[in-house]
């Protein structure tokens, strides 16, 4: 078994040379619509891996970030769905796959009649930091004392600050395909938040990765051809949805299981997942005597600010998850209750967080009118913001 210091220079190495030639063992084949690959020269498809489609859930008009977008196919997908209105951005931090992803780039745009992708060097789970800007300050040629490294050290924090690469709240999707699992254990908690913090409120995450049944033990993770195979890199499948949570996000969902694993490795199964997730639990709890009604077919459900929803009763709720609720995928499985009289956020009070959760039908009808009370939410703090 070989071991290696930084898992990092294996994923590098390996990925380079599978710019230069296929590599078939690189993650599990998936399928594309048909449409989209038509204007995608022939080697920027051969050498694309991934493990499913993320940009079909993608809209028109969106500014969307692809997350080790290697040879560049998913952005030049996700060119034609976003259309001209729309942008694309990938990431990288592997120069082959960067040359390789901007090789073409010209060609395709003017095939396509405008021009709305561009690739940006870095890594996925420190996106402030510019890394083709660190490399021109290297070329420079000025690194020679440990001081002239403590002056590089700064000279990047006030640039992470300053010209981030990918500021604050600036990406309607972030997607990424077979690529969060290449990340240092240690730094997969900085990645999910980095995809939270590049998310504009009511943002969404769309990942699609490989997971593990089981925990991958030790001896499995300082393997580098497994770990740069997308394999040993793994997060167990449930401690991977909850990193969405962790994160921040909400209504995290897996859109696509993969029944069959993709390899089996000392008796652990690793298989292709895709998740979304939300970004938009941000903000006040304001009182607006709103409620919603859980159709079914279950009896009870929990949303993730552990709201009951028992199926036909009128659950009251606050304004913030009023709207997460009508406006995410939950919608469908709601009715949707306003009072009659709307009340305007000016006048919103904070959301009571000591009431009960069901909302009295006449709250709904009459200004003014009280009758539920008592009880305690777990979704609110005691100033009245999630």
């Amino acid at each position: 078994m070989t071991r290696i210091l930084d898992s990092e220079v294996a994923v590098r190495e390996r990925y380079s040379r599978a710019a230069e030639r296929v590599e078939d063992k690189l993650c599990c084949p998936t399928t594309y619509d048909p449409q989209y690959l038509k204007v995608i020269p022939a080697e920027i498809l051969e050498r694309d891996y991934g493990c499913g489609d993320p940009t079909a859930h993608v809209n028109p008009g969106q500014t969307v970030l692809d997350l080790g977008s290697g040879s560049g196919k998913a952005c030049y997908i996700l060119s034609q769905v976003v259309g001209p209105r729309g942008r694309v951005i990938g990431v990288d931090f592997n120069d082959d796959m960067l040359a390789l992803a901007g090789k073409h780039r010209g060609q395709i745009g003017e095939a396509l009649g405008y021009h709305n992708v561009e690739f940006r060097k870095g890594s996925i789970q420190n996106l402030r930091r510019d890394l083709a800007a660190v490399d021109r300050r290297l070329a420079e040629g000025r690194i020679r004392t440990s001081q002239d490294l403590a002056e590089l050290d700064a000279w990047t924090r006030r640039e992470e600050t300053e010209r981030p690469l990918i500021p604050d709240e600036s990406i309607d999707v972030v997607i990424s395909n077979c690529v969060l699992n290449l990340v240092r254990p240690e730094e997969k908690g900085q990645l999910f938040n980095e995809i939270y913090r590049v998310l504009r409120n009511g943002g969404r995450a769309v990942i699609s990765d490989i997971v593990a049944d089981e925990d991958v033990p030790e001896a499995l993770r300082k393997d580098g051809e497994l770990w740069s195979g997308c394999i040993s890199g793994a997060l167990r499948d449930d401690a991977f949805l909850q990193s969405f949570v962790g994160a921040g996000f909400h209504a995290v969902e897996v859109l696509r299981w993969g029944d069959e694993p993709w390899q089996v490795v000392d008796g652990i199964e690793f298989r292709s997942v895709t998740v979304s997730a939300y970004k938009g639990k941000i903000g006040p709890c304001r009182e607006r005597h709103q409620a919603v009604i859980y159709k079914g077919p279950w009896s009870a459900v929990e949303d993730d600010d552990h709201h009951r929803l028992v199926r036909g009763q009128r659950v009251a709720v606050c304004d913030k998850t009023f709207n997460l609720l009508r406006n995410g995928p939950y919608a469908s499985d709601l009715v949707f209750l306003e009072p009659s009289k709307p009340v305007s956020l000016d006048d919103a009070e904070p959301f009571d967080c000591n009431r009960t959760s069901l909302r009295h039908p006449r709250e709904l009808k009459e200004r003014g009118y009280r009758v539920t009370e008592g009880g305690a939410s777990e979704c609110c703090g005691s100033d009245g913001s999630c």
